[in-house]
């Protein structure tokens, strides 16, 4: 890439935007055709330039659950609070998880009430901190899909080299291809492809999402993260279901390698061992579909560390995040939205993370027309 402007040229995006008419009136079956975006990073390049209103009516983008704050449940979040009221534990945590409500708590009116919470901008500045403060337990509380996941692996294995006894981490790190596979079985939601998240298959590649071509029969298109490289992506499902095709298709091929970032993969392995199941906001327990610490990096692991309480909360009764991270629902149906919920006032973790679909939706509102009703 150039220059940025190459990937928001108007007369390219028009001549996208042709083409997906022209794409979408090939494919021979009735109904909208309905294309999931998984990546919140890409819900808001829809919304911030307006790329929904371009295309035909006939074509509906429907977000998934690749925001990573937004798919923690409450428990885990009540888990985090807990580590943080231990006598003489430190807990950091990125910025966008500190707001997102616990079943009583976020970790912010925790910080106002006495824990020692503080915001990192990456698990090494949480290393440094217990390199600063030997007579605490500083424990990072580690969120994020494979995007993330790395830098976690990476820090561990510099925190046992270096022989710091007072670190450890508290893995919430995700997979996204069970997360896929699990909304593919979900008999509400009737999918004909997805556009696959940039910024993880940065680190995995392409070759993990071939198990929702060959086994679900979805076609999958991995994409960048400007207007133009959106409208691509969805020329290139479209232009598959008209042919009749499915399969794996690289549009971010810039960053993207089909092998994926070895380096990263290698950390990854070696830190990080998949849990039988673990538990996502609105999608339930998935199988195979978190990282835990592998057995030798014990004295790192808060869970193994620490006494957690590990329940199961129900979300807020009034909050719709659930359905919207399954795709079911929009966020203009939900009935707080905008009112009870706002991003000052978060009801669900949608509404709080900036890769939340609530937030773009409150945040580009003017932009958004609902096209369903």
């Amino acid at each position: 890439m150039r220059y940025l402007e190459e990937f928001r040229d108007p007369t390219k995006a028009q001549g996208l935007v042709r083409e997906i008419g022209r794409l979408a009136a090939l494919v021979d079956r009735p109904g909208p055709i309905k294309i999931m975006e998984v990546c919140g990073g890409h819900t808001h390049t829809i919304f911030k330039f307006g790329l929904e209103q371009l295309l035909p009516p006939r074509v509906e983008l429907v977000h998934g659950p690749g925001c990573p704050v937004c798919i923690m449940p409450r428990g885990r979040l009540d888990d985090a609070i807990a580590l943080a009221q231990i006598p003489g534990v430190m807990l950091t945590s990125f910025g966008d998880a500190l707001r997102v409500p616990g079943s009583r708590l976020n970790l912010l009116q925790a910080r106002a009430a006495g824990a020692d919470i503080r915001m990192v901008y990456s698990p090494l500045d949480a290393l440094a901190l217990a390199q600063q403060h030997g007579d605490r337990q500083v424990v990072f509380f580690a969120i994020g899909f494979e995007t993330t996941a790395p830098s976690t692996a990476l820090t561990l294995l510099q925190a046992q080299a270096q022989g710091v006894t007072n670190f450890s981490v508290f893995s919430n790190h995700v997979l996204v291809v069970p997360a896929l596979e699990a909304l593919l079985a979900n008999p509400d939601l009737e999918l004909d492809g997805f556009i696959g998240p940039g910024h993880v298959s940065m680190v995995i590649g392409t070759e993990p999402y071939r198990v929702i071509a060959e086994r679900y029969g979805k076609p999958v298109v991995v994409a960048g993260f400007e207007p133009l490289d959106m409208l691509q992506a969805v020329a290139m499902v479209l232009r598959q279901l008209a042919e009749g095709r499915c399969q794996v298709e690289n549009q971010y091929t810039r960053l993207v390698q089909p092998q994926g970032n070895e380096v990263a993969l290698a950390a990854l392995a070696a830190v990080f061992e998949p849990r039988e199941s673990f538990e996502w906001r609105g999608l339930g327990a998935i199988p195979v579909s978190g990282l835990r610490l592998r057995p030798a990096l014990a004295p790192y692991d808060a869970e193994v560390k620490f006494d957690l309480p590990g329940r199961q909360v129900q979300d807020h009764r009034a909050c719709a995040c659930g359905d919207i991270l399954k795709g079911v629902k929009k966020p203009w149906d939900c009935k707080v939205f905008g009112t009870a919920c706002t991003p000052e006032t978060p009801l669900g973790a949608c509404m709080v993370s900036s890769e939340g679909a609530c937030a773009a939706y409150y945040r580009y509102g003017p932009q958004i027309t609902n096209r369903t009703s």
